[in-house]
């Protein structure tokens, strides 16, 4: 098949750091190449792919000090894909909303994979008069908030199977908070877990600025001057096999509607076993007393991180293999993208139902 991948500008396809839209839409390219697919990526010109990059801006916009406001360059993006359309079988977006009004003529042949959270107020109007585009969610629950929609299938998220190699042997001695410094990732209650349960914890996160506050009023203090906690910073997909691979568990103390939480797998990838509140995706992605513990409150987790530690690595490493690879992912795309194909060609020319009340106003 000829295939667009269209990715947001925000970072690069992969992302230098953090960014897991991105690290998705660069595994699901490569793996279509891989599988004999004529791929084409619209993205930041710092890509790095194996497909024909059609580069929208030199560098990702995160990266750039002079990007002041993305949409115009998201503008651009879409204004090429318009022009190119006609060039490819099937296109699949991962840019969130702004695109759907180009695609109207196009449904036939065209997806939008929703990675982010779906739960806020003005997303629900704005679906109620999209309502036909086929929609692809990361998991079951991310669909909840949403009002009646064109819902594809769920396709879970997928890792290459070689990229983070599994750590079975070997004393693991800390445990690892992965992510972004933020109210919802809870690294506080990270914080708390470990120095109950007696161990070291390594931080390894970004601080984007609005989340700055947050830090120096709640975070810092907890690091600062504790022997226990160690703030790693930011880090990139080389230091992250050793990163997770090297911990005795991975705590996952969210606190919020995630929708996937690439950093799951990741781990399990790792042969790293995951503690993880039951919130948003998780009981979707973690197979409890497999790959990891699920727990409900605070006070479960440090008796969690134990029952973890002592987990078979090997067993979290196969859960990985049996759900969680690039592989599987780009074969459910794949599948979905031929059924769209073919329920437009069974059918040609049935209208589409639209909306009787699109839901434009917002009282």
């Amino acid at each position: 098949m000829r295939i667009a991948q269209i990715a947001p500008l925000a970072e690069s396809v992969p992302p230098k750091f953090y960014g897991g839209t991105e690290r998705i839409v660069s595994y699901l390219t490569e793996e279509l190449v891989a599988q004999g697919h004529d791929v084409t990526l619209f993205a930041s010109g710092d890509s790095r792919t194996a497909a024909k990059l059609v580069p929208i801006t030199t560098t990702a916009l995160r990266l750039n000090p002079h990007v002041q406001d993305a949409v115009p360059h998201h503008m651009i993006l879409l204004d090429e894909v318009r022009r190119r359309a006609d060039e490819f079988d099937f296109l699949h977006f991962h840019i969130d909303v702004i695109h759907m009004p180009i695609v109207q003529g196009m449904l036939d042949r065209s997806l939008t994979t929703l990675h982010g959270r779906l739960d806020l107020p003005d997303l629900v109007p704005f679906y109620r008069a999209f309502p036909d585009h086929c929609l692809v969610s990361i998991s079951d629950h991310q669909r909840l908030p949403m009002p009646p929609v064109n819902w594809g299938r769920t396709v879970y998220h997928g890792l290459p199977a070689d990229l983070l190699p599994a750590n079975i042997g070997g004393d693991k001695d800390y445990l690892a908070f992965l992510g972004r410094i933020s109210p919802e990732k809870r690294p506080d209650r990270a914080i708390r877990i470990a120095m109950e349960a007696g161990m070291k914890l390594k931080i390894a996160a970004k601080i984007d600025n609005v989340d700055r506050a947050y830090w120096d009023r709640e975070i810092a203090p907890l690091v600062e001057g504790n022997p226990q906690v160690e703030f790693v910073g930011e880090i990139n997909e080389q230091q992250k096999a050793d990163f997770l691979g090297n911990a005795a568990a991975l705590l996952f103390p969210i606190d919020w509607p995630e929708p996937f939480g690439l950093v799951m797998i990741e781990a399990m990838s790792c042969a790293t076993p995951v503690v993880a509140f039951r919130c948003g995706s998780v009981p979707e992605i973690i197979d409890h007393g497999v790959s990891g513990v699920i727990v409900d409150r605070e006070e479960e987790a440090v008796d969690a991180v134990h029952r973890a530690v002592a987990m078979d690595r090997a067993r979290v490493r196969a859960a990985f293999d049996a759900r969680f690879t690039a592989e599987r992912m780009a074969h459910d795309y794949v599948a979905l993208y031929q059924d769209i194909i073919a329920a437009s060609t069974a059918t040609p020319g049935l209208p589409r139902p639209r909306a009787a009340t699109p839901g434009l106003l917002i009282a």
